[in-house]
């Protein structure tokens, strides 16, 4: 009987089903979505965590998130960091202990959101240190996807303008899918016993 697959071809990645969020996404634009958005993440003890920002085309030239998505049981939220108005409930849940946020590579995330608003991060959980200390070799987040919940994710849409004051719909898609994944793939860790003796961040 065979084990767990434990790596990805880029051929047997490229024959799996395309994968997307498809729940509801709530891009939160106004005080009525952030008191939705601040309640729901209030009662979520497991949250898939991710940002987007804008790319960089030249050497040296680096650019702050310009998003942060939250996925929880019920739907993804969206939050434009040109918006300072939601930097307190996302400094809150970043550093709330009885909440998991589970993220993939979230040393870079978590750095890179400090320039933006200043937080002290609690319970955050990186899922490809799980899975290399688990034995696989592909820790990334596509690879984890098609390993774990067999589904590939477009990655096309990338590097578009993630600081556009007007999100298009593939944007959103792509942004809410990321965040879901990683909700996704803590879930399955749990159930698969990958998270026995590994402590939060």
């Amino acid at each position: 009987m065979s084990g767990p697959v434990h790596a990805i071809s880029r051929e047997a990645m490229m024959e799996l089903p395309i994968g997307k969020y498809e729940g509801e996404v709530c891009l939160v634009t106004t005080p009525k979505e952030l008191e939705r958005a601040r309640e729901d993440l209030a009662h979520e003890t497991i949250i898939g965590f991710d940002t987007e920002t804008r790319p960089a085309f030249r050497k040296g030239e680096s650019y702050p998130p310009c998003l942060f998505q939250a996925a929880t049981a019920q739907a993804v939220y969206i939050f434009q960091l040109r918006h300072m108005e939601f930097f307190p409930l996302l400094t809150e849940l970043l550093q709330k202990p009885g909440a998991v946020k589970a993220g993939v590579a979230v040393a870079d995330d978590l750095r890179t959101l400090k320039h933006v608003f200043p937080f002290t991060d609690k319970n955050v959980v990186d899922l490809g240190n799980i899975a290399r200390h688990a034995g696989y070799g592909q820790t990334g987040l596509r690879n984890l996807a098609g390993i774990f919940m067999g589904i590939r994710i477009t990655k096309g849409i990338k590097t578009s303008n993630w600081a556009a004051p007007q999100l298009s719909a593939p944007q959103i898609t792509y942004a809410a899918t990321d965040a879901w994944v990683c909700r996704e793939l803590y879930l399955r860790f749990q159930k698969d016993g990958l998270l026995r003796g590994h402590v939060a961040g």
